[in-house]
């Protein structure tokens, strides 16, 4: 497979931290945390190394998004954790952490005719709008992944559970692409 710049953008993945968190005690303690349940029930926390940011909930559950590896998860997830200790509060000892999403850009470094394509590809598989969305949105069921693709080369592939599906998902666009003659 020749290089097309895979890059991942986000990696969103939750975990239960505890049985039960006081929000209003995290947000006391953490700076910058903020926590405002008329408006959203869950506590909104940022770190900066690694960038990621947090969706805390009274239930212990965590949602991490912003990541840009799978490695960092697991980093600020264990970070939290002591942090959490550190003002008293109790974590499960080895979390199990599952990863929902990710999201990778690629480039194919080839200007695309979406029309043929929207063809070419079938129109089950596809929605192709180009007066609502300037991208064509292809489901592939294996890996089950969503690739947007642009004209101008541009993918953006999401709905992975690791880093190889999304690198998967590319690979099944340019192999149809070139199939088809398209690229």
């Amino acid at each position: 497979m020749t290089d097309y710049n895979i890059k991942i953008e986000n990696v969103v993945a939750s975990t239960k931290l505890a049985e039960e968190f006081d929000l209003t005690k995290i947000e006391a303690e953490f700076e910058g945390a903020e926590y405002n349940k008329q408006k959203f029930p869950g506590l909104v926390y940022r770190v900066s190394n690694p960038k990621a940011a947090f969706l805390v909930f009274t239930s212990g559950k965590v949602v991490c998004t912003g990541a840009k590896n799978v490695d960092d998860v697991h980093t600020v997830i264990a970070d939290m954790a002591k942090k959490l200790n550190g003002i008293g509060i109790d974590t499960l000892e080895k979390p199990d952490i599952t990863v929902q999403n990710i999201v990778a850009s690629a480039d194919l470094k080839a200007v695309l005719n979406l029309n043929a394509i929207a063809i070419g590809l079938g129109l089950e598989n596809i929605e192709y709008e180009p007066e609502q969305f300037p991208g064509l949105v292809y489901r592939i069921d294996e890996p089950k992944v969503v690739v947007l693709i642009f004209s101008s080369g541009k993918l953006v592939v999401t709905g992975g559970k690791s880093p190889e599906n999304c690198e998967e998902g590319v690979e099944v666009v340019r192999q149809q692409l070139d199939n088809m003659g398209l690229l």
